[in-house]
């Protein structure tokens, strides 16, 4: 395994092998807001240090980037931090929810995480999955912990944090290559940042070693958090023979006992080295040091050495920040060939030597002492290399890494600029309309279904500038899908058909069979031709007794949208009955399950949310239920408050939270989702007039065109294509039927809405309703 556990943090370099991150970045004064998530001062560990010395020098050379400190605090040992510090307790699932609730709520540009399994809750820290599940920004993370040989959970634990991040950042290249070929992680998002390092000037050994009263004797220092794996028995042991050939060497060991280590054992180890030093009569040697000594300070005594002395026994620990600052300082470097100091101190950087062996640190020692030109060379060698690390060097990498990873701005595409149906065409033949792609391509293997199917006829009732025949040939089709699909022997539809034809099933999902009802009082209502809408109609009535059965919610919505849309073209006792008995399921669902912070009718969010609201506002006004309306309103701004970001943009309920109680995550975010949202805006626009409702709809169409959480643009305007949602890590690069009919129909219910907009400002009166009956869809707003 790499791990990271130097008392200074997890950190690495490497000297002219390791350059700074350089990915997309905007102009370097563009303003950009980062959550900073790690353990910080004053709780005394490595990542602590990292996370502040990042805090201090993006500060210090980035001031345009803003940090926000969230500190994981340990609730068995808490401490008190500054007033703008925000805390995580680390064992707490609902500090790790609130957390992700702030950080959402602040508008952060990116999150920064710095992981190692041992600071967050949980086994292996697993409570990080959930946590970073509930961030909607794009996400860096810092890898202070690589394991070559991982449990099954730390696997598992690993593989979500790269499945989830924008950004990778690793401070070795065995870590680099670890998560490449062991994780496979992509390449393409590692950052590999050697750790920052202080600028300070050549040469200063001896007015350090005033300071402590060390004048003129050779200093041996070992710095770090105490605790076995470190090797400090192995140097103890090569002391007497150090001494003997230099009588007046100093050996420093700098650091406190590991605070987990004291908690179990108390001080059992260091009390151990002092009673070996004590047996081998090298105890006046050896200057202990027993605390943990903050950054200037640890530069300061560093650069009192003259040997800075690694004696590591894990060889697969990948970072130590120590080591980093040492060859900075330009320190000869004495170390067993750990991963990260084989990687530092290459070609004559420092000294390796055989591990588990006093002898051979005994040896080494000796002989940079015994010669000084060498020692001095090895010096002069190591501050050049450190060059390349220093702290303006560090925060240029980091700082490029983290605009690298921020969504760039939404594209500049007009909302009126029309899509046409090339892509709706290419995903159909003369069965229907094929469900899934890949890419671009049509993707046989997963055939057809009914969904798809109606909402492409909902399309051709809207479609402007389409030639006739050609609405004709495509109406039918899709419509000739929907009538083979009725199973009279189980009175539903069926929804998956294989390619050959072949029905997959009997019965379809209630929710595609109260969608077809739905469409088929759309056509009804909407058709261009005549003859398709008498068809339409004569299936509505056909079916709509057996489909008003069903009873689950979001179903009873899309048969109330239906026959509402039927109402339209005049009386009709089922559809009536259907939007009446619909409208008391709705309002007394909600009235079973709102709460004060909970307008909704479910203690749970699903797909197609704004639905139901639409639902019940179509139904109050068709049936004049003035409280109807006012609650499907109340519950569509609820859920379009939940569905917009902190910085205004569209953000739907995410695939991965339906279903959580009270609760919502960001991703994956569909399409159809966008689709909604705009469709229900403007129905609540002709029952209320509220201009604020064209606002919304145009945010969630803007969804499409990149104003989204990874900006990235998911509709194709020259082809009518559109992706099938966002991820955490950008696009998903197929274009489904379902994602291009939700942005088609998306489109064109945007543009009616407008339309209609339009016509209430040139009669001079918005205060009143759309004089058009609501309640419908995108399709037929």
């Amino acid at each position: 395994m790499i791990e990271a556990t130097a008392a200074t943090g997890a950190h690495g370099a490497d000297r002219g092998k390791l350059v700074p991150f350089t990915g997309r970045q905007p102009a370097a004064a563009t303003p950009l807001r980062v959550a900073l998530i790690g353990t910080f001062p004053p709780r005394k560990c490595g990542i602590a240090t990292f996370t502040s010395d990042s805090f201090d020098q993006l500060g210090k050379y980035h001031p345009e980037i803003a940090l926000d400190i969230f500190a994981l605090d340990n609730p068995r040992a808490p401490r008190t931090y500054p007033a703008d510090v925000h805390t995580i307790s680390c064992a707490s699932a609902d500090a790790y929810e609130r957390a992700a609730r702030l950080i959402n709520g602040s508008g952060a540009d990116v999150v920064w995480l710095q992981h190692e399994f041992g600071i967050f809750g949980g086994p292996d820290g697993e409570m990080v999955c959930d946590f970073v599940d509930r961030i909607a920004a794009p996400l860096v993370v810092t890898m202070h912990t690589v394991l070559s040989e991982p449990s099954a959970n730390q696997r598992r634990i690993a593989e979500h944090l790269i499945g989830r991040a924008s950004r990778i950042m690793v401070m070795s290249e065995r870590g680099r290559d670890l998560l490449v070929d062991q994780y496979d992680a992509p390449a393409d998002r590692i950052a590999l940042i050697a750790h920052g390092a202080p600028d300070r000037p050549f040469g200063r050994e001896a007015a350090f070693k005033a300071l402590l009263g060390l004048e003129g004797r050779p200093v041996l220092t070992t710095f770090g958090l105490l605790g076995p794996g470190k090797g400090l028995e192995l140097m103890i042991e090569a002391l007497p023979a150090i001494a003997a050939r230099h009588p007046d060497v100093v050996y420093r060991i700098v650091g406190a006992t590991h605070p987990v280590l004291v908690e179990e054992h108390g001080e059992t180890y260091r009390e151990g080295l002092q009673a070996l030093a004590r047996k081998l009569g090298v105890e006046s040697h050896i200057r202990w040091e027993n605390r943990f000594v903050e950054t200037d300070e640890l530069l300061d005594q560093l650069e009192a050495c003259d040997i800075y002395v690694t004696p590591y026994l894990n060889l697969q620990q990948a970072t130590s920040g120590t080591l980093s600052y040492a060859v900075a300082l330009g320190k000869a470097v004495v170390s067993t060939p750990y991963v990260h100091a084989r990687e530092l101190l290459a070609d004559g950087i420092g000294v390796l030597v055989e591990p588990g062996s006093s002898a051979a640190l005994a040896e080494a020692v000796i002989r940079l002492l015994d010669r000084p030109d060498e020692l001095a060379a090895i010096k002069r060698r190591a501050y050049a290399a450190g060059r390349g690390t220093i702290w303006p060097a560090f925060a240029k990498g980091t700082a490029s890494m983290l605009r690298s990873a921020a969504a760039p701005a939404p594209a500049r595409i007009p909302l009126a600029a029309t899509p046409p149906l090339t892509g709706v065409f290419a995903m159909s033949d003369g069965t229907g309309m094929l469900q899934h792609a890949d890419g671009i391509v049509p993707d046989r293997a997963h055939g057809y279904c009914t969904d798809d199917n109606v909402r492409a006829l909902m399309l051709m009732n809207v479609a402007r500038g389409i030639d006739p025949a050609e609405r004709t040939r495509w109406s039918t089709t899709y419509a000739a899908f929907v009538r083979d699909a009725w199973n009279p022997e189980a009175r539903r539809y069926r929804n998956f058909m294989r390619f050959d034809r072949s029905w997959c099933e009997e019965v379809g999902s209630d929710d595609s069979n109260g969608r077809t009802l739905w469409a088929l009082g759309h056509t009804a209502a909407r058709a261009p031709e005549a003859a398709m809408r008498e068809w339409a109609r004569t299936w509505f009535d056909k079916t709509a007794p057996a489909l008003a059965e069903l009873d689950s919610p979001r179903t009873i919505a899309f048969t109330m949208l239906g026959s509402a849309e039927i109402l339209s073209t005049g009386p009709h006792p089922v559809a009536e009955r259907i939007l009446a008995d619909g409208g008391r399921t709705l309002h007394a669902l909600l009235d079973a399950a709102r709460r004060p912070d909970w307008a909704w009718f479910e203690a749970v969010l699903a797909y197609d949310n704004p639905r139901l609201p639409q639902a019940l506002i179509a139904a109050g006004m068709a049936l004049g239920r003035d409280e109807w309306v006012g609650a499907g309103l109340d519950t569509l701004r609820f859920i379009a408050g939940v569905q917009t970001s902190a910085s205004g943009q569209f953000r739907p309920v995410g695939s991965e939270g339906f279903g959580r109680e009270f609760d919502a995550l960001p991703f994956d975010q569909q399409p159809l989702e966008a689709q909604a949202a705009v469709e229900a805006a403007a129905t609540a626009y002709a029952a209320s007039g509220d201009a604020t409702w064209i606002e919304h709809a145009e945010m969630a169409y803007r969804w499409y065109l990149g104003a989204n959480d990874r900006g990235v643009v998911l509709a194709d305007i020259t082809t009518g294509r559109c992706r099938d949602g966002v991820t955490p890590r950008g696009a998903n690069a197929n274009c489904g039927a379902e994602s291009i009919l939700a942005f088609q129909l998306a489109h064109h219910g945007l543009m009616m809405l407008k339309s209609a907009d339009a016509s209430l400002t040139t009669a001079g009166d918005k205060s009143e309703p759309r004089p058009e009956p609501a309640g419908q869809s995108a399709a037929n707003s």
